[in-house]
Order: C-alpha cells, then sequence, then structure tokens
C-alpha cells in the first residue's frame, strides 16, 4: 500500500497511526512462534477512530488485528494487516452494580485491576489466566480464558453477560441474552437493528434449526464433559440454548463472540458478571509425588474434596526455578527433587477449616498410595506457590541454545477423568519421535500445558513442529477433547478444525465468519481459513544464527543475539505500577509496547538477525527502543526469563557509537570520576558555579541537562582525605576491633555524598569493626550506564586484580551506593577475561551491600540492639533498583530495625525515575518525574515531617529531592543517628 494512503488515514484518527519500521518490528510477534510485520499500528482514540478504521481497511481491503497485551500464544495478534491496539485509549471501568453482580468495562482494562476495583464493592472476577497483571478483558473474552481456578469460575465465556461491538460495516451492535420473543424480533430486523446484525440472526437461526445440522454438531464437537473448550467458534453451545434446544437458557450472542479472536466483530464495552469475594483464607496442599502419572491420579482423589484449584508442575519446571533469581526464592516448599507436584487449593472462612480439608485430603492419598510429602502452605506464602507456577510459560523458554519448548501442542484438554490414560498416550507419541515434554499447569481441568522441545531454526525443526500437532490433533479426536482448552486457535490450530469436527461443520464456521464478516476485515487467517501452522515462524526453517564480537560475555545464553532471543513474548513487562515491581518503570508511564523488555528484544532481534550491515547494531531503530530503557535491572530478576535489557543496551551502545561516534554529555557523564577529581582541588569554586543560576542554568543547557534539575554539589573534602587524617587519629586510640572489613570508596561517596561514607567509618568502629578504605579505582558504574563498555572493562579487571587476594568472608568488601558494589556480583562476572573469571567469581561472594553486612551479622549474633536509642520512629524506605534486583531491601529493613522501637515500611515503589543521568537529561525528564509521581512522590509528600524518608541509592535520595521537596537520608545516616 501506497504511504499517501497511510498518511491520509493518519490524518483522519484522533489517536494516532505508526508505521516505521520500529513499530512494524514491534508489532510483528506476540507471545506464539508467529512473525509477520503488519502494515501500520494504531491507537485509536475513540469509537469514531474505530468506525473510520473499518472503513479503510474495507475500501482499500486490508484487514483490522485487534489486540490488547499480546500475550496470546496460537498467533492470534500476528497479520498482514492494521493492528488495533486499544491498550492505551480504552482502559475505563464504566459501571458497576454490586446489588446484580456485574460491571461494565473497555476492553483495555487490565484483569488484576478490575478485582482491585471490585474488591471495594465486596465482587470479583474469576477467570484468573497466568498473565493476569497485564493480561486485558478484551483479549480474555477473545480468547476466552479462564485459569488455574477454573473448577469453580470457569472460563470467560460463562462470565459474559453482554457487548457492545463495531460490525464488519461499521455498524454498532449490543449482543446480550434474548427471549424467544426477542430473538425473533431480532430476525425479522426489528428494535433498531442494523441490516448486517438481522442477517447474523437470520443466518444462525437457518443453520442451527436444521435437524442434520444439529445431530452433526453434537456427534462431532468436543464432549459436553471437557470444561475446557475453544474448538472453532461455539456453535455448539449457541445450539444448546432456548430457540433450538427446548427448556435451554435464552440465546446470546456473547457464547460465540467469547473464543473468536476478534474475528466476528470489534468490541467497545464489556459487561460481565462478577461474582462476591471467595473466602479470605487460603491453603495450598503441595502434593509431592514420584512421577507426573502419579500426581495425575492423585488429581482425580483431590477432585472429590471439592478445591478451588488442582494444578501441576513437574520437575522440569521446578528445575528451571533453582537458576531463576526471583524464582528460586519461592521454592521454599519443595522437599527433594519430586518429579511433579500437584498444588491443591482449598479456600475457607478459617485456617482450621482448611487444615482439616487438607487433613481429610492427606489421608485418602495415603490410603491410595499417592504422594510422599504433603506440606500445607498457608497466608501470605501462598501467592509464592503460585508465582512458582505461573512463571513457568516464561521459565521454560531459559533453556540455552536454540531448541526450545515450544508452544504447539500445549493446550488440548479432555474430560479430567481420561487425563491419566490420554498423558500417557501423548508421552508414548512423543517418544516415538525423540522428544520429551514439560508437564505444567490446569490438571483440576483435564488440561495440562505440554511443551516439547524443537528446534524451529532448522528444517527438521519446522517439520516436527507440523508432525507433532498432526499426531496430539489425532489423538485428542479419540478423546473426543478439544484441541484448545484456552489459549484458542489463532492460526497454529486453525487448519486441524476440519479434522476435529468434521468438514460438515467445519463448513458451518466458514459461513459464521463469512455471515459477520463478508469483507473479511477482523483478523483474517485465525480459526478458519488459516494458512500453514508452520508458515510465517518466528524463525525461518535452516536460519542461521549470526555470531557477534562482544565487549561483554554472552556465553550462558550463546551469544549476544540468543540473550534477546530469550524474551518468548510471555509479557511480563507490561505489568503496571498497581501490580508492584520494578520491571519497565518507563511503560510504566507511555505504556507504550516499545518500552517493554520485550519490545526492546524484538527489536534488537530483528536487526540482529537480518540487518543487511556489517555493523548490525547500527540501526537508529534500536536506539529509539532503548531510548527510555532506564537499565534498572529490573527485567533480570522480574522477567521470567532474566532478559537483561540494560546489559543488551550497554553492549549495543558500545557497538552504536564505534559507528556513529560518542557524544559529548556521553563522555562527560561518563568520565563523571575523572571530571570530579579534577573539581575536587577547588570544591568552593565549583559549587559556585553550580549553585549560581546564571551559570548552572548556563551549563545545563550547553550540555542538554533538564532546566528544572539540581545539580549534585561536591563535599568540601573526599571521603579518601578524610579516612586518612581519621586513621592518624585512631592510631592513637589503640583500640582492638573484633573483625576487619574493606568498605569500597565510590566514586559517588569519594566527592558527593562524603559524609554518608564518614558515618559508615564511624558507625562500623562503634559496632567493633576495624575499616580499611583499600586501594581501587572506580567501578565503572557510569561507564556503563552510558554505554562505553571497553572502559567499563579495563576497570573490572584493574578492581578484580586488585581486590581479589584482600577479599574474603573474615574480611568482606562493603559498598554504600548499591549500584556500584553490585557491579561485581553482575556485569564483572561478564566483563573480566576467561583467565580472571574464577579470582572475579569467588570476590563477588563476598562483595556486600552495608545494609548486607549488617543483617549477616545481625544474624551470627554480632550487633546488640542495646547500642541503639529506644525512641520510637517510623520509616519509609525506598529501595535501590539494583539491590531489587539483584539483592534484597529485606536487609536494608533488618539494618534499620536494629533500634528497638524502629518501624521500617517499605515504599511499594519501582524504579524512583532518576537512574543515574537519565532523569537529568533534557529529553528525558519528563518521562523520569511521571515514573515518581507513580508511587514515591505520593507517598513521601503524604509522610508526616517526623517520618525518616530512607533511600541508599544517590541517584534516589536527588530523585526524592527534586521531586518532593523533602530529604532523603541514607540507611546508614538513619543507623548511625540512632546510636546511642
Amino acid at each position: 500500500m501506497r504511504p499517501e494512503k497511510l498518511l491520509h488515514l493518519a490524518h483522519k484518527l484522533e489517536g494516532e497511526l505508526h508505521y516505521d519500521n520500529t513499530y512494524l518490528t514491534l508489532y510483528a510477534t506476540d507471545a506464539s512462534a508467529y512473525r509477520e510485520k503488519p502494515l501500520a499500528v494504531a491507537f485509536p482514540a475513540s469509537i469514531q477512530d474505530l468506525k473510520t478504521l473499518i472503513l479503510f481497511a474495507k475500501l482499500e481491503g486490508t484487514s483490522l488485528i485487534p489486540r490488547t497485551a499480546g500475550t496470546s500464544l496460537a498467533g492470534q495478534v500476528v497479520g498482514a494487516g492494521i493492528v488495533v491496539d486499544v491498550s492505551r485509549t480504552f482502559t475505563k471501568i464504566l459501571e458497576v452494580n454490586p446489588e446484580e453482580g456485574w460491571v461494565r468495562v473497555e476492553p483495555g482494562v487490565i484483569r488484576d485491576e478490575l478485582n482491585m476495583f471490585l474488591r471495594q464493592h465486596g465482587l470479583y472476577f474469576g477467570p484468573e489466566t497466568s498473565t493476569a497483571n497485564r493480561a486485558m478483558i478484551g483479549g480474555m473474552v477473545g480468547n476466552n480464558s479462564c485459569g488455574s481456578n477454573s473448577i469453580v469460575y470457569g472460563s470467560a465465556r460463562e462470565h459474559l453477560l453482554s457487548v457492545k461491538a463495531l460490525l464488519s460495516d461499521g455498524t454498532e451492535a449490543e449482543f446480550s441474552a434474548l427471549t424467544l420473543e426477542e430473538f425473533e424480533a431480532k430476525c425479522r430486523g426489528e428494535n433498531n437493528s442494523g441490516d448486517l446484525e438481522t442477517r447474523i440472526y437470520q443466518a444462525t437461526k437457518a443453520m442451527l434449526s436444521h435437524g442434520q445440522t444439529q445431530e452433526n454438531i453434537r456427534a462431532e464437537f468436543p464432549k459436553p464433559s471437557v470444561q475446557r473448550r475453544n474448538t472453532g467458534y461455539a456453535i455448539d453451545l449457541l445450539l444448546e440454548t432456548e430457540p433450538f434446544t427446548p427448556g435451554k437458557e435464552p440465546f446470546n450472542f456473547c457464547k460465540l463472540i467469547a473464543g473468536s479472536e476478534g474475528t466476528l466483530a470489534f468490541l467497545t464495552e464489556i459487561k460481565l458478571h462478577a461474582d462476591p469475594l471467595p473466602p479470605k483464607e487460603i491453603g495450598l496442599l503441595c502434593i509431592h509425588c514420584e512421577t507426573v502419572d502419579e500426581s495425575l491420579r492423585a488429581n482425580l482423589v483431590a477432585l472429590h474434596h471439592n478445591p478451588s484449584a488442582s494444578e501441576l508442575m513437574d520437575h522440569y519446571v521446578l528445575e528451571c526455578t533453582k537458576t531463576n533469581i526471583e524464582q528460586s526464592q519461592n521454592r521454599f516448599f519443595v522437599q527433594g527433587d519430586p518429579g511433579a507436584i500437584l498444588v491443591v487449593e482449598f479456600t475457607d472462612h478459617t485456617q482450621a477449616a482448611i487444615q482439616e480439608r487438607a487433613n481429610a485430603l492427606i489421608k485418602d492419598l495415603e490410603e491410595n498410595k499417592l504422594g510422599y510429602h504433603y506440606p500445607l502452605v498457608l497466608g501470605s506464602d501462598t501467592k509464592k506457590v503460585w508465582t512458582l507456577r505461573k512463571a513457568g510459560l516464561g521459565l521454560l523458554s531459559n533453556i540455552p541454545g536454540d531448541a526450545k519448548p515450544v508452544a504447539v501442542i500445549e493446550d488440548t484438554a479432555v474430560d479430567v477423568a481420561d487425563l491419566p490414560e490420554f498423558i500417557w498416550e501423548f508421552n508414548l507419541t512423543l517418544e516415538q519421535y525423540g522428544l520429551y515434554c514439560v508437564h505444567y499447569a490446569h490438571a483440576g481441568t483435564g488440561e495440562l500445558h505440554l511443551r516439547p522441545i524443537i528446534d524451529l531454526k532448522t528444517e527438521e525443526g519446522n517439520k516436527l513442529f507440523r508432525d507433532i500437532a498432526t499426531e496430539i490433533a489425532h489423538l485428542v479426536k479419540k478423546y473426543r477433547g478439544s484441541l484448545s482448552g484456552e489459549h484458542g486457535d489463532g492460526r497454529l490450530r486453525g487448519e486441524f478444525i476440519p479434522f476435529m469436527i468434521g468438514e460438515e461443520n467445519y463448513k458451518l464456521l466458514e459461513e459464521v465468519k463469512r455471515v459477520w464478516d463478508p469483507a473479511n476485515i477482523f483478523n483474517p487467517g485465525k480459526i478458519v481459513n488459516t494458512p500453514s501452522m508452520n508458515t510465517f515462524l518466528r524463525y525461518e526453517p535452516g536460519q542461521e544464527t549470526p555470531e557477534f564480537d562482544t565487549v561483554f560475555k554472552f556465553s550462558q545464553a550463546g551469544g549476544v543475539l540468543r540473550a534477546a532471543e530469550l524474551c518468548n513474548g510471555s509479557g511480563d513487562c507490561r505489568k503496571t505500577h498497581l501490580t508492584g515491581g520494578t520491571m519497565c518503570p518507563s511503560y510504566m508511564v507511555t505504556r507504550n509496547e516499545k518500552d517493554t523488555t520485550r519490545g526492546r528484544a524484538n527489536v534488537m532481534r530483528e536487526f540482529l538477525t537480518r540487518s543487511p550491515k556489517a555493523n548490525r547494531f547500527d540501526h537508529h531503530e534500536i536506539k529509539d527502543a532503548m531510548d527510555l530503557c532506564l537499565s534498572c535491572k529490573g527485567c533480570k530478576s522480574e522477567c521470567p526469563s532474566n532478559v537483561d535489557v540494560a546489559k543488551l543496551k550497554a553492549e549495543f551502545l558500545q557497538h552504536y557509537y564505534d559507528a556513529n561516534g560518542i557524544p559529548f554529555r556521553t563522555r562527560l557523564i561518563s568520565n563523571f570520576n575523572n571530571a570530579n577529581k579534577l573539581a575536587a582541588l577547588l570544591p568552593g569554586a565549583y559549587n559556585l558555579l553550580f549553585k549560581n543560576d546564571f551559570t548552572a542554568k548556563a551549563f545545563k543547557k550547553a550540555v542538554g541537562f533538564a532546566p528544572e534539575r539540581t545539580l549534585p554539589l561536591l563535599h568540601k573534602t573526599t571521603l579518601r582525605s578524610w579516612f586518612k587524617k581519621h586513621q592518624k587519629e585512631k592510631l592513637k586510640e589503640c583500640k582492638v576491633f573484633k573483625k576487619k572489613v574493606y568498605l569500597f570508596c565510590d566514586e559517588f561517596t569519594n566527592y558527593n555524598d562524603t559524609p554518608i561514607g564518614i558515618k559508615a567509618v564511624l558507625l562500623l568502629e562503634k559496632l567493633g569493626y576495624e575499616v580499611v578504605l583499600p586501594e581501587h579505582e572506580e567501578s565503572g558504574r557510569t561507564y556503563l550506564s552510558k554505554g562505553l563498555v571497553r572502559e567499563a572493562k579495563k576497570l573490572a579487571q584493574k578492581n578484580v586484580a586488585m581486590l581479589h587476594k584482600l577479599i574474603s568472608s573474615e574480611t568482606p568488601l562493603i559498598g554504600i551506593e548499591p549500584s556500584c558494589i553490585l557491579s561485581f556480583r553482575d556485569e564483572y562476572l561478564d566483563l573480566v577475561e576467561e583467565d580472571q573469571l574464577e579470582d572475579a567469581k569467588k570476590l563477588s561472594i563476598h562483595c556486600l551491600q552495608f545494609d548486607e553486612f549488617i543483617a549477616r551479622e545481625i544474624l551470627n549474633k554480632n550487633i546488640e540492639k542495646d547500642l541503639f536509642k529506644n525512641e520510637a520512629r517510623l520509616i519509609k524506605l525506598h529501595g535501590h533498583c539494583h539491590q531489587k534486583a539483584l539483592s534484597s531491601v529485606l536487609y536494608t529493613q533488618q539494618m534499620l530495625s536494629l533500634p528497638a522501637n524502629y518501624k521500617v515500611e517499605v515504599i511499594p515503589s519501582g524504579c524512583c525515575g532518576m537512574a543515574g543521568s537519565f532523569g537529568y537529561e533534557a529529553e528525558h525528564y519528563e518521562v523520569s518525574m511521571k515514573v515518581g509521581e507513580l508511587v514515591l512522590f505520593p507517598t513521601v509528600r503524604q509522610q508526616p515531617a517526623d517520618v525518616i524518608i530512607a533511600a541508599p541509592g544517590t541517584s534516589c535520595r536527588h530523585q526524592i529531592h527534586d521531586g518532593t521537596g523533602r530529604d532523603a537520608q541514607h540507611p546508614i545516616e538513619v543507623l548511625y543517628e540512632a546510636l546511642r
């Protein structure tokens, strides 16, 4: 299509239309194996925009692909038309009726955030996907999503009361439950029905009234006892309504729309049934089994005890969680190496009642000789177990190399009584191909997510992808199950539908699509008339993976490209500040796919794979995608696949600078330590220069800093200078210390935050520790943050060489600034050469944040509480991003809780928004402050003057000052001032 046509369309929209290479790359994939660049990406601002898009598609012979969070696993939102993303604009909760138990929303409302809203009304929307903290209601309806608690709550279809939608001719329609009289009136075109809406009712009546058709549907569709069913369009469920089957429930097209994957109409409003809040108490009986088969037989026993969920994790999933930074902490209940764990959930009004029900199930299991360990997890710990289970999808993609667990046969559902036999046959089938499978998820409703390991980059893998799908389709048909239980048909399973339900029934599905969408505008190529399931894949058969000479080591992933390919599209990075966590702070502000871990990884993968340039990093599209990355490291721990975008960004920038030169501001910021070293000769003159409005403004304008920012000043002396004098004075005291520690004199504490460094030394000495400032280089943090990785590498090598013989478990290296000391545990290990790697690893183990050291000493009973005051104080603590990703804020809480009456509350903020130089830069200032406004600034402003605000990061404290006017203290200062 000619660009001027798209330009003309863009001018007609109130919202946005993008058709540049970056956006087309971002929206070429979802969470599936598929990739196809769209024509354009639209962000409609209104229903009128949607009508304009429909008319354009009709006139120009193109299509519209409705999209919300883009977490589909069957390629539902991948296609060649215009992707219409409503996740930023159609996000309102419109109305709630607690008395009648319903809520009306727009399609871009996030499921978990809907429940946060409903809680105040005593209501709960039950269907819960593993993506519930970013999955949106429009997508859940489109896929007919359910989740772990579908034993109780069923799927989205059971909750869908009515929808408002735009039909393919641009007319508005509303679909809801109809009496027989109302149904007949619709067929006659009464009640303001449009021509297309009338034809839809007439065609449906004609189709489902035919006796032979009814027999075919009932004979060939999945048997009614299969609870999870997304095979084709749900005409089998429409058949079981009053116009066609006397005595059944009223007719409602919502049954058809749920699971239709955006192929029939464009939803603008959705009315949902909401249940009363479930009982508050939750207990999880975690049944450890030797094999998957044993766990499935245990599942049948568990279902007799009326659980609210029964979910499985096999040993492959559990093995993956051992090495994941975040999930390893959630394995607390796992004993040994079970072949599978069945997690059975009970909800009740008291823990005693849950214990009683769990004991009854344990007795039943023991009598049937099923399971060998039965821990019951209660209270807040249950969230950790479910987090572990839900993380399975992303964790499985972490397997090194090109062979990955592939979503191809992961959504089969059968009658739960058939599940043990079905899985036994399923695994036998895979064995014939030399494959094994990962098993996890919804045992309680007859659906396990089963993923074979396949290398889709090879011709053999591509063929195997199709062969396995075909084999399993035959097996599912044997059990009269559903090839899709909750993830949908999309373009993955669509071509198997004629076999699954018979050719005659498939013709009915084609007729449904033809009647609703005669011009094939809405999401074509999904469910019916799909392309071959092994075409348009993310990886082309025979595709080679180019190798790159990088500064960082990416050996664990198999190279920098494979490090980007670790992203499987699960979209955990699209959660918002309401959910919590740190990952992708800029996305939390912009709600732009470009600003997610997934978006950045996808753009980098695309150009490193397909660029015609000699330097494949030399693309402004990658730079554009990386621009708002704050290098917070949240993705390193919170992304299930541990995609470390901060590391990818730094590596990219180094190669981009190689091609395009290093900007002046980048050189200035990265050489922060050297500049301070010169300025420290005349700190008074330096401070006068940057305190003076005129000279400070001139400097900020010259280098591209935001005029609103205050600039960091120098202390009158450096920490090293003070320490030399202090050492001389200390020698006179002849004090005996119980232990020696080395303090890392980072570049920020040495010049700017000197008083904090002084108090750190005095505090440690007061607690009985001899402090030594060893000789070392700067940490290299400024070089890393600006992408000058080669300079950081030199510093890392020097620091490891200078420190590795000094530092041990008895004489640890303690750091004040989290981003500096934690570089020993993070980037240094990927920067040093092989001959230094062992030294770097040994050194990293004994490099501790100040609060980690104090917390450890408290645990070892080396620090007494009676050294501190007894006055009561409240501390609001904001943790540093790198601390959250690579360590824990818990250590700071423990340290600040040393004084008997100090109460420490962690502010549930993610990133502060400053991120080193990011928040100073004029073009980033607005985003920086908006990040702060999400949680941190409002929380700080609400605190009375006597509440202590604490933050270990120098950037965080500066951001809090600029954003709220409050002075935050380093936890070291707080503890020092609490000394008696």
